[in-house]
């Protein structure tokens, strides 16, 4: 039980830094936290590379260690699926949000309901993987059919409490994005 409870978590954590790239219109610095340089032929996070700070509501600032590679984080930056256009100012680049039409904001809500659906997917697979373990235990007669029934209706009832979580995420995510 624990062991699935640790999975389940898992992929609630998951779930909710897949969220945090999904952008409001706020900055914030997390936003650019799974992107990628190439530094001298090794990819390296930009968040290793770089001071990431908020220059306001609606900026990200970008301060690079390596000053020399201010214009390949810049292009990393614009060329990223965040639709971003970053602007340098001497050392620092900065990365205004630009304001959400109506339209991008059901596209990233049909994003977010299926970020949601492929993570109750997740936690479906693992309370069948918990159910196979316990038909496993049964047969090997290492359980009794009560103990197995028992357990299963306790992985339902630990499947059923992450699928809550997980609509409440995907409601809060959407009620976030429609927020002008």
């Amino acid at each position: 039980m624990n062991d699935l409870k640790m999975k389940m978590d898992k992929t609630v954590e998951k779930l909710k830094s897949d969220f945090s790239k999904i952008r409001t219109g706020r900055a914030h610095t997390g936003l650019l936290d799974h992107l990628m340089v190439d530094y001298y032929g090794t990819i390296t996070p930009l968040s290793q590379m770089a001071n990431i700070t908020l220059g306001d509501n609606t900026t990200i600032n970008v301060q690079p260690y390596d000053k020399s590679q201010t214009t390949v984080i810049e292009k990393v930056i614009r060329d990223s699926d965040l639709g971003l256009n970053p602007a340098v100012n001497g050392d620092l680049i900065r990365v205004p949000m630009p304001p959400l039409t109506e339209e991008r904001r059901k596209d990233l809500i049909k994003v977010v309901k299926s970020e949601g659906e492929n993570s109750k997917i997740a936690i479906r697979n693992i309370r069948r993987d918990g159910n196979d373990e316990l038909k496993k235990q049964l047969k090997e007669k290492l359980i009794s059919e009560d103990d197995e029934k028992r357990d299963q209706s306790k992985i339902q009832l630990l499947t059923d409490d992450y699928i809550k979580t997980i609509d409440s995420l995907i409601a809060a995510k959407e009620k976030d994005l429609m927020a002008i």
